[in-house]
């Protein structure tokens, strides 16, 4: 093998070491006396050689070397050629081909390879440019955020054995269950630095309502002595649900690249569609890096919230000047019309020279309501979103709340979680809400939406009553709808032909149902159902559903009710199953079978020709599975379900056992 230089020599080391596992350092050389140029190069394992320290050092440095011989010797021909003068090939320690990025010298700083199309940058490469950047492990640049030579100690501060009890809770959460992720990042100096984790059902959760992701910092911001992050969405019970956890070294671009990325993976690579975080210039950074895609906005809530000590002689106009932001920010009905009260608020309170303000206009399309058309938040955009995330952790975490006392913690919250949420599940299987009026909204949407989310339109549909609407244009697109309950005006355009509405009030972004404004407004003109645009499927009975929901809510409401009916059934089906081995054996047989025959049915209505053909080929299987399954359904009688709470209490435990025998002599007949 040749080199055309000693440099390409070392290249070809550092990709052959990347690919292995190690990190690589260039070990000696040497020159020609007479020529001055390079004719001898040595090259080798970081580990190479063993650490030499005076013994009267103050702060001796951590060394990664141990005596390693891993290297290679390249030397300079008489024609200009280098060649491999000897190769040592075997190491004195474990290789690392999936963490190699994380070694200095696979990290580049200066140029991305020059073939590379995608993304040809320098060190100073804008930030917004480099939308590639996590397909790259070796980038280590945008300057001023990125990690560099002088963060070299940045680690996650724990107490004394705290970081033994963190990976052993990681690898014993991975070891009850492999879907579980997590993701370690270490310094150069080998020290724990940041930490990502999250448990199968958050990646589960995701898969329904990655919608919207809140990024919460809450606790890291405040200096908890946890420095925890958390990854937090909204299920279709309105409940929070933990998508990842993050302990995190310090607050830098390349903390949060990192974090983001390995959420990212964890996920599958799906991205949100919108991800709602503080105000925060570094988490800015590494959403444009990582996810370029996701809408990203910031809480409202947290924005305002940063007025009083941003702003000097607050409490002299905090009234007349809230009045007026408030104005701006929720009554301005276009971009321009936001523009134009904004300069005229500076202009009264003379904030124009005030850079906080500034950047606060540079970045509104981040926070202001007005510029988030067509967005839906779930119900994340405002306070509720603090409220939603604090109510995970605030029973287990507090400021000196310990490592130790957070992991005990965190199961106690997830079982809590899981508890709340197959309540609201049994809730929604057996018993539905009950109507308050005879709209034909409300009937429609009585089976489709999740009882907490019909509670919340339920409201909306009585307030209709309050509410009077007047014609704003001649066309009769755009109208005027004053509301007694809160004595405003509201705006809403509605297209018949889209079928598109929208109302200033903004609820349907905010919240992901139609507004009272918008609903009187459809009753007016005379349209008695909600478009099917405006019901998300997040909200539905059918949210964790694979599929996407009918446009048709008639069959949608005939496919939740026969859902909910085969709920109620199989819960009943449990009780009875788990009374021994033998009838859980009867009762596995049977969910077998049905499951066989329900593909075979659907997959006859979707392909009726097809498989009728088959049927004639293969001698009628279809019928044959009708025939051998139907056995099946004499398993036993059909159960007795009530509308109490706890359906199967129905029967006593003895008659259960008894209609458990006469299941099971029944079986063995057939």
């Amino acid at each position: 093998m040749e080199f055309e230089t000693h440099e390409d020599a070392y290249l070809f080391y550092k990709d052959y070491a990347k690919s292995v596992g190690f990190g690589t350092a260039k070990l000696s050389s040497r020159r020609s006396r007479a020529s001055k140029e390079f004719i001898d190069a040595k090259f080798s394992c970081i580990r190479y050689g063993s650490k030499q320290q005076s013994d009267d050092a103050i702060n001796p440095r951590a060394s990664p070397k141990i005596g390693c011989k891993a290297s290679m010797h390249v030397k300079r021909r008489p024609d200009g050629k280098w060649y491999v003068y000897s190769f040592v090939k075997e190491h004195n320690h474990d290789l690392l081909p999936e963490q190699a990025h994380y070694f200095r010298s696979h990290r580049n700083t200066e140029l991305v390879k020059s073939n590379d199309s995608r993304l040809r940058r320098k060190k100073n490469t804008p930030l917004t440019d480099c939308k590639h950047l996590s397909a790259y492990h070796d980038l280590d640049f945008i300057d001023g955020y990125m990690r560099n030579q002088h963060d070299k100690g940045r680690r996650l501060v724990l107490d004394t054995g705290d970081a033994e009890i963190l990976l052993e809770f990681l690898m014993r959460m991975q070891e009850e269950n492999p879907k579980f992720f997590f993701a370690v990042d270490f310094s150069e100096d080998h020290l724990l630095r940041n930490v990502f984790w999250v448990d199968a059902k958050g990646i589960e959760d995701y898969k329904s309502f990655s919608d919207v992701v809140s990024f919460e910092t809450s606790y890291f911001v405040s200096k908890y002595k946890v420095p925890l992050v958390l990854f937090v969405g909204v299920n279709h019970h309105v409940q929070p649900v933990l998508l990842g956890c993050g302990l995190l070294a310090d607050d830098t671009v390349y903390t949060y690249v990192w974090l983001m990325q390995s959420w990212l993976v964890a996920m599958g690579g799906q991205k949100p569609k919108v991800m709602l975080t503080d105000q925060n210039n570094a988490i800015k950074a590494a959403i444009a890096a990582v996810l370029p895609e996701t809408r990203h906005c910031y809480c409202l809530w947290h924005v305002l919230d940063q007025l009083p000590r941003n702003l000097d002689y607050w409490s002299m106009w905090q009234d007349t000047f809230m009045k007026k932001l408030f104005k701006c920010i929720y009554r301005s009905w276009s971009e321009e019309e936001f523009d134009r009260r904004w300069l005229k608020l500076i202009d009264k309170f003379h904030l124009r020279d005030v850079p906080w303000m500034r950047s606060l206009y540079e970045e509104r399309k981040f926070w202001a309501p007005t510029f988030m058309r067509g967005i839906t938040f779930a119900g994340l955009s405002m306070r509720c979103r603090s409220e939603s995330v604090n109510s995970l952790f605030d029973r287990y975490v507090h400021p000196e709340t310990s490592l130790k006392e957070f992991l005990e913690g965190y199961g106690l919250m997830l079982e809590d979680r899981y508890e709340e949420e197959a309540k609201a599940d049994f809730d929604a299987w057996h018993e539905a809400p009950e109507l308050k009026s005879p709209s034909p909204f409300e009937k429609q949407m009585l089976l489709v939406y999740s009882h907490e989310i019909f509670r919340r339109f339920q409201l909306e549909v009585l307030g209709a009553a309050a509410c009077h609407l007047t014609k704003e244009s001649e066309e009769g697109t755009t109208y005027s709808v004053k509301d007694f309950d809160d004595e405003q005006k509201y705006l809403v355009d509605w297209d018949e032909f889209k079928s598109d509405i929208y109302c200033s009030c903004r609820s349907f972004e905010y919240k992901g149902y139609l507004c009272r404004h918008a609903i009187v407004v459809l009753q007016m003109s005379g349209v008695f159902t909600i478009p099917i645009n405006y019901v998300l499927q997040r909200w539905t009975n059918a949210a964790r559903n694979r599929h996407q929901i009918s446009r048709n809510l008639e069959l949608v409401q005939s496919n939740i009710r026969r859902f909910n009916d085969l709920c109620r059934r199989a819960i009943i089906l449990g009780e009875e199953g788990s009374l021994s081995q033998e009838s859980y054996d009867i009762a596995m047989f049977a969910m077998k079978e049905a499951f066989k025959q329900c593909a075979v049915t659907i997959n006859t209505i979707k392909h009726p020709a097809r498989c009728e053909e088959a049927a004639i080929q293969a001698g009628d299987p279809v019928q044959e599975e009708n025939q051998y399954g139907s056995t099946s359904t004499q398993i036993g009688p059909e159960p007795n379900i009530h509308a109490g709470n706890v359906p199967w209490q129905a029967e006593t435990r003895r008659e259960k056992r008894s209609s458990l025998n006469n299941t099971s002599k029944k079986a063995k007949v057939h």
